[in-house]
C-alpha cells in the first residue's frame, strides 16, 4: 500500500508540474538556438522536469541527458518520449550539484526556468557550476535562465493575482491558482493554492511553496569566474501574459 501510495503520489506531482510549467515555450527558440551551432549537439538538461525543453531539443535531432532529482517527473518524461520515434535521450535522477555521469563532451548545458535559482544560495551554485564545468567539453555553454525581481501580490490582502490555471485528468480537474508573491532581501518566495475538485467528492486543497534565490547577472557571472568559467554576451526570454521575463546568463568553458 505504501508502494502504490508513492507512485500515486508522484503521478500527482507531475501533473501540478505539467500545469504550472509545460505550458511554458517563451524559451524553446533559445535553446534550439544554442544548441544549433553544434549541428547534432550533446546536451545536458538540468532540472529537466516532465521533459518540456528536453523532448524540444531532442526532436530536434540532439543528443539530450535529462536531469532532475524527482523520479516521477523522469517516468512522465519517458512516457511522453515513447510517443516519438529515433529519440536520442537518456534520464537520470541526479543532484545536479554532485553530477557525476562520467563524460565530459556536452556541447550545452541548460538550466531553464529559475533553477539555479532552487540551489540554496551561493554554496550550491558553486558546487553545480564546478560540475557543469566538468560535463561540458571545452568551447561549450552552460546557458542559466534567473529571474531578478517579480511584483509583489497576496490575494490575502484583497488582490486578484493571475488566472488560475487548470488541467483535466480523466474526471478530475486540477486548478493551480497563485496566491502570493513575496520578495526578501535574500529570497523570492512564491505561493500557489492546489486544488482538487471530482464529482461525488469534496475538493482537496492545499499550498504549494517555491523559494527562489535572489539572484543577479552579475553576481552569478562572479561565482562563475571562480569556478574557471568565463562570460558570454547575455540574453533574455520576454515576459507573456502568464510568466515574468528572465535574464540568461551565458558561461563559457
Amino acid at each position: 500500500m505504501e508502494v502504490t501510495a508513492a507512485l500515486q503520489r508522484e503521478a500527482e506531482e507531475a501533473i501540478w508540474h505539467e500545469l504550472e510549467c509545460g505550458g511554458y515555450r517563451a524559451d524553446l527558440s533559445l535553446w534550439l538556438a544554442l544548441a544549433k551551432p553544434y549541428g547534432r549537439a550533446h546536451v545536458l538538461d538540468i532540472g529537466a522536469g516532465s521533459g518540456r525543453v528536453a523532448l524540444t531539443l531532442a526532436r530536434a535531432g540532439h543528443e539530450v541527458t535529462a536531469v532532475d532529482l524527482d523520479g516521477g517527473l523522469l517516468q512522465r518524461l519517458r512516457e511522453r518520449a515513447h510517443q516519438f520515434k529515433g529519440l536520442r535521450m537518456e534520464t537520470v535522477m541526479a543532484d545536479a550539484r554532485s553530477l557525476d555521469l562520467g563524460r565530459n563532451d556536452y556541447d550545452l548545458c541548460v538550466v531553464a526556468m529559475q533553477t539555479i535559482q532552487l540551489f540554496g544560495g551561493a554554496p550550491g551554485r558553486a558546487q553545480f557550476l564546478r560540475e557543469a564545468r566538468r560535463h561540458v567539453r571545452p568551447g561549450g555553454v552552460i546557458a542559466c535562465a534567473i529571474v531578478t525581481q517579480l511584483d509583489e501580490f497576496s490575494v490575502t490582502s484583497g488582490e486578484a493575482g493571475p488566472e488560475p490555471e487548470r488541467l483535466w485528468r480523466g474526471e478530475r480537474l486540477y486548478v493551480s491558482r497563485p496566491t502570493s508573491v513575496r520578495v526578501g532581501r535574500d529570497t523570492i518566495t512564491l505561493e500557489r493554492e492546489r486544488r482538487v475538485i471530482e464529482e461525488g467528492r469534496p475538493p482537496t486543497t492545499r499550498q504549494h511553496v517555491v523559494e527562489l534565490a535572489r539572484l543577479d547577472a552579475d553576481q552569478l557571472e562572479t561565482e562563475a569566474l571562480a569556478s574557471g568559467l568565463h562570460p558570454l554576451p547575455r540574453t533574455s526570454v520576454p515576459e507573456t501574459t502568464e510568466h515574468a521575463g528572465s535574464e540568461v546568463v551565458l558561461l563559457g568553458v
